[in-house]
């Protein structure tokens, strides 16, 4: 099952087109995807391509830069007013890389390949941009089942995940209950707990399921993920206290965490209580490294991160309400 067939009942489109002047490319290109559970058309230009977007809703566009007529890259900036949420990936050849890079620098590209382009490669680019269209036009919808739909379905890349943010909502939301917060803030730490991994959409599968220790590339990659994920709900408009859970949830207390190292009470409130339940079910999870620890011993483990790893006195406050329902 694809990370978006969770979606459907959503609609949210997964339609994708390629375009290229040459026609044994689109004729590979629709091979390659023919048992992809995608729906795909294709164009030979760029005013076609621009046809289809002013009669349907397309998640991905993959286009040829040097084309006839109108270059792949200028396509796109049309693209972008007629249908700005699109995700758009250049295909380029080797001795154009520098302007593939130079639009993603400018925010005119989702990612770039290069021809002869490699098959799994490819698809896995195409599937990553189809789930982040889903996730901002899903997120713009700031409907709750849609919002845990999408928990779900980028749950699916990683099994060891399955369930977790159904977790850190609970943990989360028992939390906010004991601080007595404003209900407008509670659905947010909700929401923010839903999609609190939506970066992870940005790293493939193979450094998420890795069994063993991660080098400095693949921890870096991991590390990406909140800022991704805080960039995707900007996108989609939501509210400041989402953006902070979702961007800082991975910070420390001492200063140690990521992505900016924020120390103590620095870090947004909603961000450390979802941090504590974060880091709870982790440790009450099976990962791709360890089992899972009892919950006994888990609360023992927490307990000792208090003041380096987690806010104490909301710690403090998790493990009175915890302890109701840990036992």
């Amino acid at each position: 099952m694809q990370p978006w067939g969770i979606l459907e009942e959503r609609k949210l489109t997964n339609t994708v087109i390629f375009v290229d002047d040459e026609e044994d490319v689109r004729n590979s290109l629709i091979t390659l995807f023919s048992d992809i559970d995608m729906r795909v058309l294709s164009a030979s230009s760029a005013g076609e391509a621009l046809s289809h977007f002013q009669r349907e809703e397309i998640a991905v566009i993959i286009s040829d830069n040097q084309m006839p007529g109108m270059k792949g890259i200028d396509l796109f900036t049309k693209i972008t007013e007629i249908s700005p949420g699109t995700m758009k990936i250049l295909m380029t050849g080797y001795e154009d890389i520098a302007t593939a890079v130079d639009a993603i620098n400018r925010g005119e590209a989702f990612r770039f390949i290069t021809k002869p382009w490699e098959d799994d490669a490819l698809i896995q680019t195409v599937q990553e941009a189809i789930m982040r269209y889903q996730i901002v036009q899903g997120l713009k919808q700031k409907d709750e089942s849609t919002l845990r739909s999408l928990a779900q379905a980028i749950e699916l890349k990683d099994p060891y995940t399955r369930g977790h943010s159904e977790s850190v909502v609970r943990y989360a939301s028992m939390i906010a209950d004991a601080l007595k917060l404003a209900d407008e803030v509670k659905k947010e730490i909700r929401y923010g707990s839903w999609l609190h991994d939506c970066g992870k959409i940005g790293v493939t599968e193979n450094i998420l399921n890795k069994n063993g220790p991660l080098d400095e590339y693949e921890f870096e990659m991991i590390k990406n993920h909140p800022r991704w994920g805080a960039d995707v709900a900007v996108q989609a408009n939501m509210s400041e206290n989402i953006v902070n859970i979702i961007l800082h949830h991975h910070e420390k207390y001492d200063g140690s965490g990521y992505p900016s190292g924020l120390q103590g009470r620095t870090i947004p409130y909603t961000a450390r209580i979802v941090t504590i339940a974060d880091v709870f079910d982790a440790l009450t999870s099976d990962r791709a490294y360890r089992k899972r620890f009892a919950p006994e011993k888990a609360l023992g483990i927490i307990r000792m991160m208090a003041g380096s790893v987690v806010d104490p006195e909301m710690l403090d406050v998790f493990l009175r309400e915890c302890l109701k329902i840990c036992r």
